[in-house]
């Protein structure tokens, strides 16, 4: 299926749904000129429920776009998002196309700032992580006229191009290995829920998983910033104080599960005989651990660069191009925390 080039919003589109001049749009966000506050109001508005987003290179380019991929990703401190940035920037390698990366902190309002920023210099297309965002950013990145594409998740419906897993299917898998192994008492761990929407829906996955077998999370905490280890090693201590029967717990991410690895290794406790774990992402900087904490990979360098393709083919061929939803296959490691019984 071929598709017809999304043209990008202007002020004359600002101005028929408001009712007011193209002049008195541009005077309005720009914020110059004399305009009443009603006026004022409608105008943004409109802008607003539109997506429109002022061209910050009009008039200087031919093209009026930019050599630039927009991508908005919500953390640098995880160390998931350094990978995907790894993957795009090996794609565009080569390409006149350059990456210039925005973080939202995964507050919605801010990624509404950071996208309205971005989307003024015209870039030639967005990477943005995650398929949840506010109505106003939906309105932009539909209204962009660019190619976009939303990484990291596949559970929902994208705006245009997506790139990612199921993070529910990875919740699934997950306790299936689960309750393969025997254990039955498990303990949920995660960090920065609900905003953090992949990690929700790895706990949804998970829940659903273990209902299925008549199994209910016995125990669960939440955290918001802080060192991802220590807090690991605070909430395990923590969750096992408080219920001390746990035979299992699984971690949001490795950092955490690192963190609680460590401290059960430190009080002697047998692991996986006596308690196992299990963590996310499989980040190869925890390789050096004791135990190599069981964990899935969630693909993402490949998921960088799928995405950097898209934008890259979008651009050569914006009217033939199809819109692509590509589903990758996180890969299970049972590692060394996860008992493994003999059949």
């Amino acid at each position: 299926m071929t598709r017809t080039k999304p043209r990008p919003l202007t002020l004359r589109d600002v101005s028929q749904a408001c009712g007011v001049s193209e002049m008195t749009v541009s005077r309005v966000l720009r914020n110059s000129g004399d305009v009443s506050d009603n006026t004022r109001k409608r105008v943004l508005e409109a802008a607003k429920t539109l997506g429109y987003v002022p061209n910050q290179i009009a008039g200087s380019l031919a093209s009026q776009q930019v050599n630039l991929v927009a991508v908005i990703i919500p953390s640098l401190s995880n160390m998931v998002f350094p990978e995907v940035l790894s993957g795009i920037n090996a794609a565009l390698e080569d390409t006149p196309l350059q990456p210039v990366v925005g973080v939202t902190d995964y507050l919605p309002e801010k990624e509404e700032r950071v996208l309205y920023e971005m989307l003024s210099w015209r870039p030639s297309g967005v990477i943005i992580a995650g398929l949840e965002h506010s109505d106003t950013s939906r309105a932009m990145l539909r209204s962009a006229g660019i190619p976009v594409v939303e990484i990291m998740d596949v559970d929902g419906t994208p705006v245009d191009a997506m790139v990612g897993i199921s993070h529910r299917r990875a919740g699934m898998d997950m306790a299936k290995a689960i309750l393969k192994e025997g254990y039955r008492n498990i303990g949920f761990m995660g960090t920065k829920m609900p905003l953090d929407h992949r990690a929700r829906k790895r706990f949804e996955g998970l829940t659903e998983g273990l209902a299925k077998a008549g199994v209910e999370i016995q125990e669960r905490a939440f955290y918001s910033g802080g060192s991802a280890l220590a807090k690991g090693r605070e909430m395990t201590q923590a969750m096992l104080e408080r219920n001390p029967d746990l035979d299992f717990l699984y971690y949001s991410n490795d950092m955490i599960g690192a963190g609680g690895l460590l401290w059960l290794l430190e009080q002697g406790i047998d692991v996986p005989g006596q308690i196992g774990l299990a963590g996310f992402n499989g980040v190869e900087l925890l390789q050096g651990l004791p135990k190599q904490l069981a964990t899935m990979d969630a693909c993402r360098a490949e998921i960088g660069a799928a995405a950097a393709r898209i934008i890259l083919e979008r651009k050569d061929n914006p009217a033939g191009a199809e819109k692509q939803h590509i589903t990758l296959e996180p890969k299970f490691s049972p590692g060394e925390t996860l008992r493994r019984y003999r059949r």
